[in-house]
């Protein structure tokens, strides 16, 4: 059942105030990186006027791993605090809450330096990654769940245009010229309350989620008046149906635990793709490239690696904008292949450019072509993709569990990467993308023997094709992927 996949004013609002919240992710995985040097100064200083001795270089290293990845810890948190929001609070006011959040990580950021405290710096960091947690997990939900199934895709991929639009803000205004010096830094940081302000004035406009009012809280009426704004319509027949059948569909379910996701045979599959797909967008490498890319420049000999690291960061948006346009044609699964591929090419010549970098200068603008593409790569599938398809794999009832699980292995991921690079980078040296190329090459194979491809199918058809193992027969042309999830497809459906 095809539902009514107009782009409406309605829809393009709530969706654009919600990928704020995705910005405010992005910025905050990018601002840390450009005035790592002005930061670790302020540590210094502060070391010493507190103690009279100056740091220790392990110490500041130390430090500095922990100033970044500590948001990831943040974010674990705020990732597996996902369900108890959306099912209480709802989508939208969910959302709105979650900017308290980031108005104390201001605080806490912007006055770090005037109170002489790295404590308020890290602690701001942690606060500011629980909230991006909860983004991560309440802009998808809410974007998946007011979208027609038309332009779910589409829609889905703004999560993460949002994402490298914030990084690509931070970068820029990163530069010593603009924010990254030792007087404004403070402040750079404490930015994030600018966009907060801005979606709690617009949130307030935003619809609830119509499949939460009518699911959730059996709010039939408000959710077609809903369901009318958002699709420009008002025979919204079709949208409400699906619903009512994924309601049913939920009565015969048992309230899903995040425990029961996995003991279920229902939802072991779907869930374990989607752990999978977090892992494949972490471990692909992009945020050693992200966190460290201006010292990865340094290295690769290049004369300005501040603007390297910006030139990437275009590359980034850019390529997030051609997938939004390709992935409703191309599909979820072969656009995640084509990405993986193209990732694992590009970290195997940044690792033959760094090799000979002392031999030829010009393997400089091999490594910077080698970043480019390996960025742009991502962003055709492991970037965009895994955020939006857990709310394809999932019906309403499981939903908010499995975003929480897919959250925190999506965070975990971040972390170790986040905390390890720098000590691993030191002992592999310019081997250390090899690691990531094997990582990449397992993803590329899980991936394209056990991932479905969802393009164009209600949340209900995904769901049964687990549920019996295959699709209705009439759809089995289109979708061959269900066969080979590796279940007998003449199983009878478990619910």
């Amino acid at each position: 059942m095809e539902s009514n996949g107009k782009m409406t004013l309605r829809l393009m609002f709530s969706v654009g105030v919600a990928v704020i919240g995705s910005l405010q992710f992005g910025y905050n995985t990018g601002v840390i990186n450009a005035p790592q040097n002005v930061i670790n100064q302020f540590y210094n200083e502060t070391w010493l006027s507190r103690y009279q001795v100056p740091i220790e270089s392990t110490t500041l290293t130390t430090l500095w791993s922990l100033s970044v990845a500590i948001f990831s810890v943040g974010g674990m948190f705020g990732s597996f605090s996902v369900k108890i929001f959306v099912n209480r609070f709802g989508r939208r006011n969910s959302m709105l809450m979650a900017n308290v959040l980031a108005f104390i990580a201001a605080v806490l950021m912007g006055f770090s330096k005037m109170a002489s405290s790295f404590e308020m710096l890290i602690l701001g960091r942690f606060i500011v990654g629980i909230y991006c947690g909860l983004t991560t997990g309440f802009v998808p939900m809410y974007v998946g769940e007011i979208s027609p199934t038309a332009l779910r895709g589409a829609l889905g991929t703004l999560h993460q245009l949002g994402v490298v639009v914030g990084i690509l803000i931070a970068q820029v205004f990163g530069l010593e010229s603009i924010m990254g010096n030792e007087t404004l830094w403070p402040l750079l940081l404490g930015l994030v309350f600018l966009p907060a302000i801005v979606q709690c004035i617009a949130l307030p406009f935003c619809p609830e989620s119509p499949r939460f009012l009518l699911i959730n809280r059996n709010e039939e009426s408000k959710a077609k008046s809903v369901l009318k704004k958002l699709r420009g319509t008002t025979d919204v027949s079709s949208d409400l149906q699906e619903m009512k059948e994924e309601s049913r569909q939920m009565m015969r379910e048992k309230k899903v635990t995040i425990a029961e996701l996995f003991r279920s045979p229902l939802y072991r599959q779907p869930i374990f793709i989607a752990i999978v797909l977090q892992l494949s967008q972490q471990l692909s490498g992009i945020n050693a490239v992200f966190y460290y890319s201006t010292r990865i420049f340094e290295k690769a000999g290049v004369a300005q690696p501040v603007y390297a690291t910006i030139g990437a960061g275009v590359v980034n948006t850019a390529f997030t904008v051609v997938s939004l346009f390709i992935v409703e044609r191309a599909g979820r699964r072969s656009l995640h292949l084509v990405g993986l591929a193209g990732m694992a090419g590009c970290a195997v010549l940044m690792t033959i450019a760094l090799l000979l970098l002392e031999k030829l200068a010009w393997m400089s603008y091999i490594s910077i072509i080698a970043i480019f593409g390996f960025v742009a790569f991502f962003e055709i599938g492991p970037g965009p993709i895994p955020w939006f398809i857990v709310a394809e794999l999932f019906s309403q009832g499981p939903r908010p569990a499995a975003f929480a699980v897919a959250g925190l292995s999506n965070w975990t991921a971040n972390f170790l990467v986040g905390m390890c690079f720098q000590y691993v980078e030191e002992l592999c040296g310019p081997y250390v993308f090899i690691i990531f190329t094997a990582l990449l090459i397992i993803f590329f194979i899980f991936t394209y023997f056990k991932v479905p491809e969802t393009k164009g199918r209600t949340f209900d058809e995904i769901s049964a094709g687990f549920r019996q193992g295959g699709v209705s027969q009439p759809d089995k042309q289109a979708n061959p992927e269900f066969d080979s999830l590796g279940v007998d497809s003449q199983s009878q459906s478990q619910v």
